[in-house]
Parts: structure tokens; sequence; C-alpha cells
């Protein structure tokens, strides 16, 4: 038997297990329905009401249905509206034996929304104000008065569904905002569920455990359970750096009033979502929120289909960037890159080639003194200048793969044909002796590159010219080696994200794409920081090397 006692504090293992089950059973046969049957379960288990965005037909009367089957022993309603429909039909009628035997005005609610726990009111925006005004009282205050009697309503459940939403200044606003959880239902996108669709007998709830449905008692003990669930200052801060990027993409409409754009976010839905997230760390067996159940706020925040895209598009840049932290490992890869990169700046200004333009009588062409050039004997020519690689390469001649560090060719012949800017020699690479095809240019700041095999610009310095002062040489590694540090921080920051992660884990009621995405993202960043240990390891080495390349 899966029912516990509810005076004492629940075993919420037990708990999230059995809304496992519960969500399971109630999804059976409902094709692509099981996202929208979990967050609306979530809803009921907080208190909260549910707005279903979609076109006809896809099933959306069927989930409301299937959340009637949670509760045991409850009672369903469910109207279509219709600019037609009257307070009666939703509310009960009047009856006429007491109107008539003493005067008062009373409705008979049996059977009807007051006395429902589960409500589906499909069509919700065609209701007439008589029936929303009072909706919204009961919404507001789970109340019902009923002639000179104030009636408490037992629904745990409101679930309003449309094909459209509510027209602007049409005086709806107050209801919509109180829909909390809003879900767009599409139709059936996978091939296999609409074959199953169409041949099956129609979808039929699997058989519920003794003891799986949710009983009332149960069900007023896990309320103030959920209060007790803690929200800590560090979810606090999360969920205010989320509603800053909300708030920021709002600030870039230019030229909309703040309440009138989309994005807009009333105080009360921000103070109504966090109980859906104290909801969502009970039913998942925690004593307190974590940044996955922030991550529900994704079908919370949204006003249209257009505002649901953006939201969508920030929730997912908050899940892979920000909710467990990954900002800090970020921030310290960059600040391991800004440093390289420093460095970089300063080994390019010390020692690469420069050349002067000059013209005379509409010619142009490039120049450099290469009288301070080293010239070498390589392979009986005695005329070899050493040009020296600046920046990491794959290689720069198909001939010799891997990183090189310098090549010779014929400095008379070079200095000859660099001058129009570019040209072909040919030479030798690092110690090899095998002649190899090379790519020269004088880039646009007028420096002189060599083309890798890859075609991308290689800065060069020449061998000779520059001396290496053994204090630039430590201070260019003692950089380095702060690079190092600021990456090797970028990797632990990883692991304490990753592990953050996988604590939060699992959860019954966020899409699963989202901790999928999230796994990529940090599988990417790991990566992403082993790439950079290895540049720096490389740089750190080419540094240590960099007399040997220039003598």
């Amino acid at each position: 038997m899966l029912t516990m006692a509810s005076s004492a504090q629940p075993n919420k293992a037990l708990v999230s297990e059995r809304i496992q089950k519960l969500i399971k059973a109630l999804s059976n046969g409902v094709y692509e329905r099981e996202e929208t049957i979990k967050l609306c379960l979530l809803a009921a288990l907080a208190g909260e009401s549910v707005f279903l965005l979609g076109p006809p037909g896809i099933a959306k009367s069927l989930i409301a249905k299937r959340l009637i089957q949670a509760f045991d022993n409850s009672r369903f309603f469910d109207y279509l509206m219709t600019r037609f429909s009257t307070p009666e039909e939703v509310f009960g009628p009047l009856s006429i034996q007491e109107l008539k035997d003493n005067g008062k005005y009373v409705r008979l609610v049996d059977g009807y929304l007051p006395t429902a726990q589960v409500v589906f009111l499909d069509e919700i925006w065609k209701a007439g104000p008589a029936i929303l005004n009072t909706l919204l009282t009961v919404v507001n205050e789970r109340t019902f008065k009923n002639g000179q009697d104030v009636l408490p309503v037992p629904m745990r459940l409101l679930i309003t569904a449309s094909n459209e939403l509510p027209d602007e200044d049409s005086g709806l606003e107050a209801l919509y905002d109180r829909m909390l959880v809003r879900v767009f239902v599409n139709r059936i996108q996978e091939k296999q569920n609409f074959k199953a669709m169409l041949m099956g007998e129609g979808p039929a709830i699997s058989q519920m455990e003794p003891g799986l449905a949710i009983t009332d008692e149960e069900y007023e003990s896990w309320q103030s359970h959920i209060d007790g669930i803690t929200l800590s200052d560090a979810i606090f801060e999360k969920i205010y750096q989320l509603k800053s990027m909300i708030e920021t993409r709002s600030a870039e409409e230019d030229g909309v009033d703040a309440q009138e754009s989309e994005l807009y976010i009333s105080d009360r839905r921000w103070k109504k979502s966090v109980r859906l997230l104290k909801a969502s760390a009970f039913f998942n067996g925690r004593d307190a929120i974590n940044p996955l159940d922030l991550l529900l706020l994704r079908d919370c925040m949204w006003n249209s289909p257009e505002s649901r895209q953006v939201i969508q598009t920030i929730i997912q840049d908050f899940a892979t960037q920000k909710a467990f932290n990954q900002e800090a490992a970020q921030a310290s890869a960059n600040e391991a890159k800004v440093i390289l990169e420093d460095i970089q700046n300063e080994i390019l200004a010390e020692l690469c080639m420069t050349f002067t333009r000059e013209s005379m009588m509409r010619k142009e062409w490039f120049k450099y003194d290469f009288s301070t050039a080293k010239r070498y004997n390589v392979n009986h020519n005695p005329r070899m200048i050493k040009l020296v690689m600046l920046q990491q390469n794959p290689s720069v001649s198909e001939q010799e793969k891997g990183d090189s560090r310098w090549v010779y060719v014929d400095g008379d012949e070079f200095e000859k044909k660099i001058k129009s800017g570019q040209c072909d020699m040919y030479g030798f690479v690092n110690k090899n002796t095998h002649l190899c095809r090379f790519q020269f240019e004088v880039d646009a700041q007028q420096r002189l590159v060599i083309k890798d095999i890859a075609n991308r610009a290689v800065l060069v310095g020449i061998a000779g010219e520059h001396g290496i002062t053994d204090a630039q040489q430590a201070h260019w590694l003692k950089e380095a080696e702060r690079a190092s540090e600021k990456a090797v921080d970028a990797e632990h920051n990883l692991k304490m994200s990753r592990s953050s992660f996988h604590g939060a884990l699992p959860h019954n009621f966020i899409d699963p794409q989202l901790p999928e995405q999230i796994e990529h993202s940090l599988s990417l960043a790991t990566d992403a920081v082993h790439d950079l240990k290895v540049m720096i390891e490389k740089n750190a080495f080419r540094i240590t090397q960099l007399s040997e390349y220039f003598a």
C-alpha cells in the first residue's frame, strides 16, 4: 500500500515515488501529453490554476478528466462556455422552493462548480461578465457566496482552455493573470504516436495501484508541508537573476511601456510561482527549492505565443549558463583567455616583422631592413634566413604535419619577392630537410604572415634582429602561469556546477530536454576548458623555447 499517515512528517522519498507512479498512470495512452499532465498535477498539488492554449480537438478536456483520477472520491465539473452561457449553468440553478418559502436567492450548487475538486472550463474567454466576476472570487478566495452564506469551495485545480487569448481591454486581464501555469498544447507531432492514436480504441487510464490516488486528508496535510519548504538566499538570488534577464529583454522593446510589454510579469505572479516551486521541491522529495525547480517558470511567465518563445529562450539561457553557477567557470575561463591574449599581443608587438609602405610614380612596394637578419647555412645555402612562427599553428606545409616553429628561406630571394606584398617561397620547416613551399604576405597592419595549411595567417618574426631578455621571458612565463591558474579555477568551478546539477536530479516535473541541454552545455564547457589548458601549456612551452627559436 502506498498511502501514508498524514499527521506525521511524510517520507519525502515515498511521496516522490508515488507522484512518479501517479504521473505515469495518468499519462497512459495520452500521446505527447505527459508534460502537460505533469504540470497540471503539480498545479493541483499547489492549489494553482492552469490555462491550456491550443486548437480544438487536441485532448484538452481529456487531460482535465484524467486529473480527477489523481484524487480519491473527488468530483469533476466541466463546461463549454458560449456567449449565451448563464451563471446557473456553472454555479447551479436557483432554488425555486427556497425563493418561494423563505424569499432567499439561493443556488442548488451540488454537482456544479462550487462543489467540485477539479474544474475544466473550455473556451473560457467566451463567458460573460457575470460568470467571470464570480469565478474570479472563487479563484482568489476559494469561496462562493450563496445567498447570505459563504461556502468554502473545495476546488484543487481549475483548468481553463481556449484556442485564443483574451482580447486587449476586455477586462479579463485579472483572471488571466491568475492562471499561473500556462501550457501550449499542440497537435500530435511524432509519426508513431499519430499512428497509435489512429489505430487505438482510445486512451484508457492504466489500473491504479491501491492507495495511489490522493486522499483529502493527505492533500490537506501536504499543503502545510509545502509551506515549510525553504527558499534559500542563494535560490532567491537566482530568481532575481532570472527576473533581471526577463526585464532586460523587455527593456529592449523600444517605445513600449513596461506594463504593456509582452514580457510584463506582475508581482502577484512571481509570488504565486514561489509556492509552485515549493510544491515541486516537496513532491521531488526535498526540503528546499533547487535550481531545476526554477525552470518550471518557463510555463508561468509568458502572456502570448510570441512572449512564450522569448521566455523559453531566456529560461534555456538561464539553465545552460547561470542556474548552476556556470558563469563562475566562464568568468575564470575568460580571464585566462584575456591573459593569454595579452601575452600574445606583447610577444607580437616585440617580435613580429613590420614593413613600411613606400610608393613612387604610382608604384607601391613594401620595405624591410634585412641587414640585421642572421644568415644560416642550410642545405649548402649560406643565404638562408630563419623566420619564426609567433603563434600556434597546425603546420605551414602539407608535407610537414605538426606545430611549425620556424622556416628557413633564401634571404636574398625573399627580400626581392616580398616587396610586392605577397610571394611563394621554397624552404625548410623546423629541423627537417624536406623542401616545402610556403605562402607569405604582408597583412593590413603591414606585418609579415605565413599561411598555415588551413589558410590562416600566422605572424612571423626574424631571427638575429631581436634578442629576448631573461626578464621578458620570465614575465611572459609568469603570466602564462597566471592564465593556467585561472583555467584550473574554471575547471574546478565546472566540476562544482556538474556536481550541483547531478545532485538536483531526478526531477518529476520539468521537461526532460532541459536537463539534457544543461548536461550538453557542461560537457561543451568542460571540453572548451580542456582545450584552453592545452593552449596555455603550448604557449608556455613556446615561450620557454623562444630563445632557441630566435638563436
